[in-house]
């Protein structure tokens, strides 16, 4: 597929606007819908390359709130003062260290996506079990009535993962933002007031 066809109006607008990705869009609506993110919150980004849901966050947190990001390449077009980059695999993060290394989170946000193969089984699982990996930092690192914003690729295990997440906080959704691609099978799912 050319890099032409990819473009689209997220992609121009994301350009105009001096955002990273277009994958902002995503998150902004998700936010403005539901209040995620305000003044002062400490955000952990999983997956944050190549920074754009990182960039949004620092804007919305200010200068007294934080956001960390974590994945395997750090953003090289990204800096700002209330964010620090965490060089590591989401998936062999020791959820014990983490909890004694890293301050309680307002939020927690994954767009972390597997390398795809093509195959859809094969894709499906893997991006589950980088859904289940984020969820599991999450509830080790969210404070009381915290959210929790993951991707996802539509696939069975998303209900049982969705019921899972049903027991931790107050209301899980199943998100489909705009600015999906309409061939994408991803979804987000959202854990609003978490219950500790």
């Amino acid at each position: 597929m050319s890099k032409a066809s990819w473009e689209d109006h997220f992609t121009r607008r994301a350009r105009d606007e001096k955002w990273l990705a277009r994958s902002v869009y995503k998150l902004e609506e998700i936010d403005r819908r539901y209040k995620l993110i305000s003044k002062g919150h400490r955000i952990l980004d999983l997956g944050c390359y190549p920074g754009s849901w990182s960039q949004y966050c620092t804007k919305r947190v200010g200068p007294q709130g934080e956001v960390l990001g974590v994945d395997l390449k750090r953003p090289d077009r990204f800096a700002a003062p209330n964010f620090q980059f965490l060089d590591a695999d989401v998936l062999n993060l020791d959820l014990e260290r983490l909890k004694t290394e890293i301050s309680p989170r307002n939020v927690v946000i994954s767009d972390l996506a597997p390398r795809t193969s093509g195959i859809h089984i094969v894709d499906t699982s893997r991006s589950m079990e980088l859904a289940r990996k984020a969820l599991l930092i999450a509830l080790v690192l969210l404070q009381q009535g915290g959210h929790f914003l993951c991707k996802v690729f539509e696939g069975e295990d998303i209900k049982e993962l969705r019921i899972e997440m049903s027991r931790h906080f107050k209301e899980a959704r199943t998100v489909r933002p705009a600015a999906v691609r309409k061939a994408s099978r991803e979804v987000y799912l959202l854990g609003l007031r978490f219950l500790e």
